[in-house]
Order: structure tokens, then sequence, then C-alpha cells
């Protein structure tokens, strides 16, 4: 059907041999190596190499492009929000109504997880994927609800076992104790919003969660939502976490623990102080910036535009280049010195300092025997090329390995999991100051004298 299709579009006069050649294409003679998924990768560093045919290498231009590049770009731009939260936060990616289309937002999902988010809230994700997922209450359900007497059913069971209590009427009684140790009037709190409270809580009462902020947080949000959450606790049960959605979050989190410590000690409930906080709202790097500068009660962060549309890079630039063929190397040549190709089919070695952080990745051509450590090396430094460098590693460790051979993969594929760890270790043997994210230390990428000598010589020829 493909190859028909091909007929219909292409010129009438393509030679019937090339549609033959297409219908029984053979990848057995395609051998592919890469960089292991989830690895630390900079610029000018060939992380795949394909070799094979070369009608069949360049048929797989943009599928690999297209594979590479968003899936790339977004695992970066979720790795920056987790460098920028540190390790103890919480983060979950909620880009989907944001995404370009369906398949852009499985791709979020997936290459955020790696980049470091906890969970998502793309349940097709987590089916497909396994990545742990995560949502809240929505304030379209806290509107829903305009009294009380709207909550059907409201009787709960103590989870210890027992009769069933009427959970609105101990909301209503502990409303009031709230309001008088916050010293807020009882009418201020929305009938509705409280109502709504109850109604989850009744369907979820080990995992009960309000969303403060439809009406009021201070006079409304917060006293429901603590009223709610102690009738459970007199049942025996626990509130897992509140969300903000507007506002100042960062002052907001101080204020909301400061009362959730103060109902702790007041009604004796030790747990109430670390009730969880989570907040959203078109969180981007600077946000997180300012929650670290300003100080927050802040334990999860939810990131949903600036994660997957990526708006500091809206696309990453990876490229597809000819290197060599029949056994000869080829270079593009360019009026932009960082836009010309580095020729011949390479080896690419990631050189360690003492103290285990990789100072400088390496190529090298394929036939080179392969550096070693504690050896001094003599390489040009990309953008230094007129001057050798000359360095000695403590560690050297060859990064290609070859996953595609003979028509077979023929390296075990890692699972998401275990793609997110290696993402995470990656990202920190690097050292402070090529980690940090503003006017990080430029990181080397070098090649070999012999190298640089093969990439000398066609240029000059040419």
């Amino acid at each position: 059907a493909d190859v028909a299709y091909l007929r219909s579009v292409l010129p009438s006069t393509m030679d019937d041999a090339f549609f033959d050649y297409l219908a029984t294409l053979d990848t057995s003679e395609v051998t592919v190596t890469a960089i292991p998924e989830g690895s630390v990768v900079f610029a000018r560093v060939p992380f795949l190499q394909v070799k094979g045919p070369l009608l069949v290498v360049q048929l797989l231009e943009t599928t690999l492009l297209c594979l590479v590049n968003y899936a790339s770009l977004v695992a970066t731009n979720a790795a920056r929000f987790r460098l920028l939260a540190g390790p103890d936060m919480k983060l979950m990616e909620m880009g989907l109504r944001r995404a370009q289309g369906p398949d852009g937002a499985l791709s979020a999902s997936k290459y955020s997880y790696i980049g470091g988010f906890d969970c998502t809230s793309n349940i097709l994700a987590g089916k497909l994927y396994g990545i742990p997922v995560r949502g809240t209450i929505a304030h379209s359900f806290v509107m829903s609800f305009r009294c009380l007497e709207e909550v059907q059913p409201r009787e709960l069971p103590p989870r210890a076992g027992g009769d069933p209590m009427d959970l609105a009427a101990l909301a209503v009684s502990w409303l009031q104790r709230v309001c008088d140790l916050l010293q807020t009037p009882p009418s201020k709190a929305n009938q509705g919003e409280l109502a709504a409270f109850v109604s989850y809580a009744v369907t979820f009462p080990c995992d009960f969660q309000g969303l403060l902020d439809t009406y009021c947080v201070r006079r409304s949000g917060l006293p429901n939502f603590c009223a709610v959450a102690l009738a459970l606790h007199q049942l025996g049960y626990q509130a897992i976490g509140v969300r903000l959605d507007s506002g100042d979050l960062a002052q907001q989190s101080k204020e909301i623990r400061r009362v959730f410590r103060a109902c702790g000690a007041h009604f004796q409930v030790p747990w109430f102080g670390t009730i969880p906080i989570a907040v959203s709202n078109d969180i981007s790097e600077q946000s997180l910036e300012e929650f670290r500068r300003e100080g927050s009660e802040i334990d999860m962060i939810g990131i949903g535009t600036n994660l997957v549309t990526c708006p500091l890079q809206p696309s990453l630039g990876c490229v597809y280049k000819l290197v060599e063929v029949n056994g000869s190397p080829c270079l593009k040549l360019t009026e932009d010195e960082e836009k010309m190709t580095i020729p011949g089919m390479k080896m690419i070695y990631r050189l360690y300092d003492a103290a285990g952080h990789p100072f400088m990745d390496l190529m090298a051509l394929e036939e080179e025997p392969s550096p070693s450590a504690g050896q001094e090396l003599g390489i040009r430094v990309l953008g230094r090329l007129g001057e050798t460098t000359k360095v000695i590693p403590s560690t050297v460790e060859p990064l290609h390995r070859t996953y595609f051979r003979d028509g077979q993969v023929c390296e075990p594929l890692p699972s998401l999991p275990e793609v997110r760890t290696h993402a995470q270790v990656s990202l920190n043997l690097l050292s402070p100051a090529h980690r940090r994210l503003h006017e990080p230390q430029p990181y080397p990428v070098a090649m070999t004298e012999r190298l640089h000598r093969l990439f000398l010589e066609l240029r000059q020829g040419s």
C-alpha cells in the first residue's frame, strides 16, 4: 500500500526498479550506534551514528530527527525545572491541555518523566508507559455545588468500623471551631465550596484534598478544608493535601502552613501541620527561582504550559549529516564554521577529572586507539582549533554502544524508570560550574590531532 501511494504522488517518469527496490527494502546491512538514552549530550557531539547502504540510511533521516528532537528538548526542559526545584520537591507534569496535540502530549509526559518529573496528569501516558499518575480536585467541581443539601450521600463509616456518621454535620461543627481559632466569621465560608469538599471526602476519604482558591483562600477555602479534614480525622482518616492555583503562591503557602500548624497544635492533631501543599498556575523557571528566593512551604509543583511547549527554546536543532561514503570521509563546508560537519566515522569519549566530574568530550576517528586514563593527550577544542591543548583524564568512558546490527536490536533496551535514573545520574555527575542554568561554564568538546588533520585536509582540498 505504501509503494502504491508513492507511485501515485511521485513523477510518472520514475523507474519501476525504484519501487521494486522499496518493496524489498532490507535493513540487515544497517548498523546503529548511539550514546545511551538519558545521557547528557553536548553541542557538536554525534550522539547517534548510522552505517549502511546510502539510500537506506538517507530514508531514515526525517524519522530519526523527528523521534529525537522534541523528545530531547522536553527532557532537557524538564531537567532544568528539576535542577531549579531541587531533589526533594515533587514535580507533576500537567501540560495535556496545552500540548501540541495528543502525540505531543504523550511525548511530553514520557520525556518529562525522563527529565526528572515524578508523575503526570495524563492518564493515557500512565497506562502506556507506567508513569505514576496524579491529579487534583477541579474548580468546576467546587463551583458545581451551592449548598450542603446537595451532598448525596453524606454519611461515612469510621475507618476502624462502626455506624456511618453524617460527615456534613461534622464538618459544620468543625467549621465553627476552626473559624473561632482563625478569627474569621463562618458566614464568609462559601457553603457550596464546603459541600464540594464534603462530597469529595465522602467519595475519597483516604485521598481527600482541597482546591483552596475558587472563592477566597483565607476566608473560605482554608477554613472549609480544615473543617472537612478535621471531621475526617474524627472518623480515622487523614487528608492528603491542598492545591493553590492563583495569587502569590509562595506567600500563601507560608500562611497556609501557619494555619495548619495552629490547627494541629490547638486540636491536638500532630500530622495536620505537615499536610502537603501543591501549587500550579503557569509555573515557569522564573517562578521556581522566586519560590527559592522568597522561601515557601510548597511540597509539590504542577507545571504545564512552560514545560510541554518549551517557550525558552521551541525547537531543538539536531541534524543528520553524511560524514563518509564508501570509506572516504566527507565534509560539508559553509560560511558559518559552527555548521561545518566533522568528517569520518567517529568514536566519542567522555573524559573525567579526579573529582569524578566529566570535563570534556573527545571525538576520535573510529580506527584510532582509545585514549587511556592518566595519559597526556594533545587535542583541539572546538572554537579554538588553532591551538593544541594538553589534558590528562583520570577516567575515560567510551560513550557509543551498538544498538542495531544485522537487522536485529543487539543491546537490551532500558525501561523508562532505568532511563530516568540514568538521566538524573548523568546530570548529577556534571560539575556545578557546567550544571548551573545561569551563565554556565561552557563544556568543551574536542577532537584528536589525527581527526583535526583530516578535517584540515578536506577543508583545504575543497
